[in-house]
């Protein structure tokens, strides 16, 4: 599988210890497939640091064996992990790596709005089956990162 990092520099050895806290899926090293996805996100970074962005296309090998968790959907479960995961929870610690949908900046809202109690669980639910899905790969430990994410390139996405 083919994964892609979006950000202002070339990265050949991903860590997690660079990660902010309260992403998504926790502390850790985040890639998507999809090479658009991560195109934004190294425009959006480029533009905020006026520094050149940078996607780096890593190859990831086998994961049998690691502690890894797949959302197949944007459902129940995977919004009360997103909630806790911003809210400071560790429950990210039970794997190596998260797969599943990214809150992007629609769904970022909607997460928000269930967070500040402005929408209920259902009516949050409902609204984020409205936008489109893009997949975000978590990759939450040094031993996965240093056992499967194999670097391959990296280009300049033009600002």
């Amino acid at each position: 599988m083919i994964v892609y990092h979006g950000t202002t520099m070339e990265i050949q050895k991903p860590d997690i210890k660079h990660s902010k806290a309260h992403l998504d899926f926790g502390i850790g090293f985040f890639t998507t497939t999809f090479s658009k996805q991560a195109e934004r996100w190294a425009y959006r970074k480029g533009m905020r640091l006026s520094k050149p962005a940078i996607v780096n296309v890593y190859e990831i090998r086998d994961m049998s064996g690691y502690r890894v968790k797949k959302f197949e959907d944007t459902d129940r479960e995977w919004l009360h992990f997103v909630v806790d995961c911003r809210n400071g929870e560790d429950i990210y610690k039970d794997y190596d790596v998260v797969i599943g949908n990214v809150a992007n900046d629609d769904v970022f809202k909607c997460v928000n709005m269930y967070m500040d109690r402005v929408w209920d669980e259902e009516r949050t639910l409902k609204e984020i089956s409205y936008f489109k899905k893009n997949d975000q790969i978590a990759f939450l430990t040094q031993e996965i990162i240093d056992g499967v994410v194999v670097f391959q390139e990296s280009y300049e996405v033009k600002l």
